[in-house]
């Protein structure tokens, strides 16, 4: 009998352990699906589970895996049509969100008086013509004038934010980015052929281009949005402008594309890959800044190209060598600067709660004078 009550008392004991952990769970869920229901809440999710790291490290991950994608698409399905092709990521990009939304799992936007109209239709039409303009000239120069299309943004950026949010950046950063610029410039400029309209889709994608993570970054920052509900309310937007860009720079005959299951399946995984560079270059942007995504572009290819001298014994050249290893010298150094940074930020902010906390306190604890005293009746 004793033996049967001590096996009973296991038994009961693992099944109210299991009924707590269960509730717990359970509770859990509730929890965080409360927290997606408010902005702050929200906001407080992404940077909990979505640090710079994280985002950093997601977005150099899909950039990988959408470059191959994209040239699979491009070259061995030969679907060359780079404006509909883009309309065709965010066209994905806008299903998949809206089946977030209906499922409830699209974090909750912030009230409409908080941010204008006018900052949102910009961000949707700058990211068109950003994205957009990429691929086409992608399309019409050689890989080398890209990229130095590529590294004009970070110049474009330091620039623009001195315009528009009077933000400086201090002189060791600067010659941080110089190296990194000259760096990737030496390692991946070996040509530098084009045309005049494939120079002038180049030029005229840097300031877009610039602008876009600008806005990213700063409306995430600062106006409390979420990478998704950003997206959620952008995307349309994208989608009218790249519809408006299609008859302009993408050559005639999509329609008579061979659209059978093999290519449509590679096109459908180019337009997953494109979501999910999409979020992640948000998430990036949010938890960062344009700068510092534009660096992480450039680490990217540099390490491509080492990785693939390393690797699979491609020979890139020597000078190209010397560049990435110059460029990742660079970035090392710009970001020792952000963490050095971070962190006397992160130590003067207890400071300054400490301060006001004693300032609150001292005022409460302040006597009542004679002259603050309430009249008499």
């Amino acid at each position: 009998m004793g033996f049967l009550n001590s096996l009973l008392g296991q038994h009961s004991r693992r099944f109210i352990k299991r009924k707590d952990s269960d509730a717990g769970e359970a509770e859990l869920r509730s929890s965080l699906y409360h927290e997606l229901r408010t902005t702050e809440g929200a906001k407080r999710q992404q940077q909990r589970f979505c640090g710079p790291v994280v985002a950093m490290t997601f977005n150099f991950m899909v950039s990988v895996g959408i470059i191959l994608g994209n040239k699979m698409v491009m070259g061995r399905v030969g679907f060359n049509y780079p404006i509909f092709l883009t309309l065709i990521h965010y066209t994905t990009a806008w299903v998949l969100l809206a089946i977030f939304k209906a499922l409830s799992l699209l974090p909750a936007s912030p009230p409409s008086k908080s941010t204008p109209f006018s900052s949102l239709f910009s961000l949707g039409a700058v990211m068109a013509f950003a994205s957009g303009l990429a691929n086409t000239s992608l399309k019409h120069n050689s890989v080398g004038f890209y990229q130095m299309a590529k590294i004009a943004v970070t110049p474009t950026i330091v620039a623009a934010e001195f315009i528009l949010f009077q933000k400086t950046i201090s002189f060791s950063k600067v010659a941080a980015l110089v190296v990194v610029s000259f760096g990737v410039a030496v390692a991946t400029v070996t040509d530098l052929e084009f045309n005049l309209f494939g120079a002038c889709i180049a030029i005229a994608w840097i300031v877009p281009s610039a602008i876009n993570k600008i806005l990213w970054s700063s409306l995430q920052q600062q106006g409390n949005w979420t990478a998704l509900a950003l997206m959620w309310k952008t995307t349309p937007v994208t989608v009218f402008f790249l519809v408006t860009l299609m008859p302009w720079l993408d050559p005639p005959g999509v329609l008579s594309f061979k659209w059978d299951a093999t290519n449509i399946t590679a096109i459908m995984i180019s337009a997953l890959l494109g979501f999910l560079l999409q979020w992640s270059g948000a998430l990036a942007l949010g938890a960062t800044s344009a700068t510092s995504h534009v660096v992480l572009g450039q680490f990217k290819t540099c390490v491509i190209l080492l990785g693939g001298y390393v690797l699979f014994s491609s020979d890139p050249g020597f000078v190209s060598i010397v560049g990435a290893v110059m460029a990742l010298s660079g970035m090392s150094v710009y970001t020792s600067l952000n963490l050095r940074e971070s962190h006397h930020k992160a130590a003067l902010l207890p400071n300054h709660n400490l301060s006001s906390t004693t300032k609150t306190k001292s005022a409460q604890d302040k006597p009542l004078l004679i002259e603050d005293k309430p009249p008499i009746a």
